[in-house]
């Protein structure tokens, strides 16, 4: 049976209503223009329904509301998919913003967390107990889209990406099935899981790796855009050890009282440090830093850890208009290093930035074929985000970051990061998973045969 929203009518609902605990917001409702929207504003979609879901009894029922009568199906954690996969139109928004508990076991050093999470939620409940995991740069990012895409972060050269230290997962699966993963039991749904994408299902809970981690030295230090600095960061990266964490960021001065005014609005680059070393080490740190070149503005220092997770939270609030392109390297080629200062200088706004995660160190201890994310031999991953307040004005600049994407290829792999991949990037799916791709093809057949779950980076059945 297929339907739309415009035969949506009580009859319909009203056993979906019955069947779940959460709460159901449709269009008329007050607090619909709400609840449809996501982090992108450029995703204005209007739903049939939304289902805020309160436990893994609710996501079962709306999968089978959903395939039962033939309606798009998006997933919404954090609801930071720059494509907008987490809402459609005339489908069923299965929305997880309410499940969002955290229940950590400091003597296993693991935290289990509801699929609803953001990463301030996790990094909240596990600091007092001194301990981490990775988890993205952005506090209010869904841990459910982070992790299932791979996850960089502050520790990944320490601890590996998000997804190495997922240990086990509750997953409802396309039948609505509610499938407990881990090594000893369907270790191929968590195989997938880990960096497959949201193609297999809907995750109810994650159980996370911890690593003592308390406090870092962390914070941004501001340079000149020049080539030679981009290439002392490169040797930066490779002549330090894993516990030294840098993002590198390339875009236009922030208006921060430590930057000198001058700079504020012009192109530069900056080092966003995070070391989780010990603390009479952190003076070496600083020092290094200084020798990547003239030093514009610094603010490194002692901190608790979630901190360093919350330093772009301001910059970049829900309501922007984002449009995304990611690539990975081995190294940084100076061809690269070239592209990076041309297009650098041409920045469309403070809030737009391009993006380099460092992913060697515990990162390259996986094996290409140990988890879905297949590109453990690249040293680097870049994401490229023009962000603008209009959409006018993001639609005048996507020429320039498609071209920025154009000049790195000849440099890159021939995949990228799916997190940091648009809509328009279906074409690369079989090239971000390499030699992973077929077993995922056949994970899915399994799984999901109708491609319930086709609002993300799809691996067509």
């Amino acid at each position: 049976m297929t339907t739309d929203s415009t035969v949506l009518d009580d009859r319909l609902t009203r056993r979906l209503r019955d069947a779940v605990r959460g709460e159901i917001v449709q269009p008329g409702d007050r607090g619909y223009d709400e609840a449809r929207r996501v982090y992108n504003a450029v995703h204005e979609k209007r739903p049939a329904i939304i289902v805020r879901a309160a436990d893994a009894g609710d996501i079962k029922a709306t999968l089978h509301f959903a395939r039962d009568l033939g309606l798009a199906l998006a997933v919404r954690g954090g609801s930071h998919s720059v494509p907008g996969y987490g809402t459609c139109d005339d489908g069923v928004v299965l929305d997880l913003g309410v499940m969002r508990g955290v229940r950590v076991d400091p003597e296993r050093r693991t935290a289990r967390a509801e699929g609803g999470c953001t990463w301030a939620d996790v990094n909240h409940a596990t600091h007092p107990f001194g301990l981490a995991t990775t988890g993205g740069i952005v506090s209010s990012t869904g841990i459910g889209g982070l992790t299932t895409g791979g996850g960089m972060g502050h520790l990944a050269r320490r601890c590996g990406l998000a997804c190495d230290n997922l240990v086990s997962a509750d997953l409802v699966t396309a039948d609505g099935s509610l499938v407990m993963c881990g090594e000893d039991h369907h270790a191929d749904l968590l195989w997938a899981l880990r960096g497959g994408g949201g193609n297999f299902g809907v995750v109810s809970s994650f159980e996370y790796r911890l690593h003592p981690v308390a406090h870092i030295l962390g914070g941004p230090t501001f340079y000149p855009l020049d080539g030679d600095v981009l290439r002392a960061y490169r040797q930066l990266i490779a002549d330090t050890p894993e516990e030294f964490n840098a993002v590198l960021v390339i875009g236009l001065g922030p208006p921060l009282p430590f930057l000198p005014e001058r700079w504020h609005g012009r192109p530069l680059c900056g080092v966003l440090t995070c070391f989780s070393g010990p603390e009479d080490e952190d003076d070496r740190v600083v020092a290094r830093l200084g020798r990547l070149g003239p030093i514009l503005g610094q603010h490194v220092a002692r901190m608790p850890y979630p901190v360093i997770n919350t330093l772009f939270d301001d910059l970049l609030p829900a309501g922007l208009f984002h449009y995304w392109k990611g690539c990975f390297s081995t190294g940084l080629p100076d061809g690269a290093i070239d592209a990076y200062v041309e297009y650098g200088a041409d920045t469309p706004s403070i809030e737009s930035a391009t993006v380099v995660f460092p992913i060697d160190g515990a990162c390259h201890r996986v094996g290409p074929e140990e988890t879905a994310f297949a590109y453990r031999d690249a040293d680097f991953s870049t994401a490229l985000s023009p962000t603008l307040p209009t959409r006018a004005r993001l639609e005048e600049r996507i020429g320039w970051v498609r071209a920025f994407a154009a000049a790195l290829e000849p440099y890159s792999a021939g995949g990228g990061y799916v997190n940091f991949m648009d809509a328009d990037d279906q074409h690369r799916v079989r090239a971000n998973y390499r030699q992973n791709y077929d077993r995922l093809v056949a994970l899915k057949r399994h799984y999901d045969p109708g491609n319930l779950f086709r609002l993300n980076h799809n691996i067509a059945p």
